[in-house]
């Protein structure tokens, strides 16, 4: 595979990549916060971009390197912006992946396996010596992009680190983060953090016409994305509504699983091609742990994200009490599956024991 045609982990199927995207909706207290330390001269080193994936986090932190890239005023004179008009030189070398004084650290290429790392190893980090040393000539600001810092193993977690310590002169570090928690808290405590939040249902809806997909407003899809343009698209790229529809299905004989339903989902999850599928089920489950959770505090949800699902919801998690074992699952859970994904794990198997280890929460909660 040619470095032209390699997987891009940071790019979602059916959208501009985050350099490429004209606008970003929703975000103005984040540019503003960034804006603000920037006028004021006390501009950090380590930035932490944070918030939900998909609501524009890595758009944000492009905007941010392109601003910076492009010799900016702005921040200084007039109305504070982001903005850089395109045909800018720094902005068309970003554009095209091609500027000297911009690095970006992501999920690498494995020739052997012929896929892309789980993790971001050292080896990637280790990069930044020789980056930092030729682009010192240049004279400019320089920076750095993790997209995402949550995918640091530990050896490449500590290399930025020392990074963050000992920050080179006149260079900016962009960290995106899905699940800060994650992070070594070292690492967070040098940074400032910027915090993404979900999109409002019309910024969801202009996010999705910028990204070139017909509007459906329906109120099952804007539920499922919750606020993420991205998971919004995944969704519409690739079934997810209907792979949640049966998701539902499967979980409805709850406390007792529909055990040939689990094993066909389970099955639809291994082989050759069915990546992007396994990989959605295991964020949908996610999702639907976190409704059983929030029905045992809130009640019945106002809307649903699939036919049955809200009557489902409140039936596992009736209480406070359940809801807490809901969430101490859903916890439990998503670490099983990031671990599982880490080591190639077979799905069917990581599928199966997950959807069991949900029977017999839900057998607990209904014998309490």
């Amino acid at each position: 595979m040619t470095e032209d045609t390699t997987p891009e982990p940071d790019r979602i199927d059916g959208a501009p990549h985050p350099r490429e995207t004209a606008q970003l909706f929703g975000q103005s207290k984040a540019e503003k916060d960034f804006l603000d330390a920037f006028a004021s001269g006390r501009l950090h080193s380590g930035w932490l971009i944070t918030g939900p994936r998909g609501v524009g986090k890595a758009t944000l932190a492009w905007k941010i390197a392109t601003f910076l890239l492009s010799s900016p005023d702005a921040g200084l004179f007039g109305e504070p912006s982001l903005h850089v008009d395109p045909d800018h030189p720094d902005a068309r070398l970003v554009q095209a992946g091609a500027h000297p004084r911009l690095s970006l650290i992501r999920r690498p290429w494995d020739d052997k396996t012929k896929k892309l790392r789980a993790e971001i190893t050292v080896d990637a980090v280790r990069n930044l010596k020789t980056f930092f040393h030729m682009s010192a000539a240049d004279g400019g600001h320089r920076v750095v992009i993790v997209d995402a810092a949550d995918e640091l193993n530990r050896n490449a977690a500590n290399a930025i680190l020392k990074e963050l310590e000992e920050p080179p002169a006149n260079t900016t570090i962009l960290l995106i983060a899905h699940q800060p928690s994650r992070l070594l808290p070292t690492i967070r405590s040098r940074c400032r953090e910027l915090r993404c939040a979900t999109l409002s249902p019309h910024d969801l809806q202009k996010a999705l016409d910028q990204a070139g997909h017909p509007a459906d407003s329906s109120d099952a899809l804007a539920t499922l994305a919750g606020g993420s343009a991205g998971d919004a698209i995944r969704m519409l790229n690739h079934d997810g509504m209907q792979l949640y529809n049966e998701l539902i299905r499967t979980f409805d004989g709850l406390p007792h699983i529909n055990r040939p339903a689990a094993l066909k989902l389970a099955d639809s999850c291994a082989g050759r091609g069915a990546d992007v599928r396994f990989g959605m089920t295991l964020d949908l489950i996610d999702f639907f742990l976190s409704r059983v959770a929030r029905a045992g505090l809130m009640g019945e949800p106002s809307t649903q994200a699939a036919p049955g699902e809200a009557r489902l919801l409140t039936r596992l998690s009736p209480h406070d009490r359940a809801a807490q074992r809901w969430a101490q699952l859903q916890q439990d859970l998503s670490e099983r599956s990031r671990r599982g994904r880490a080591v190639n794990l077979d799905p069917a198997a990581l599928i199966l024991d997950i959807i069991f280890k949900i029977e017999e929460t839900a057998q607990g909660v209904a014998a309490a």
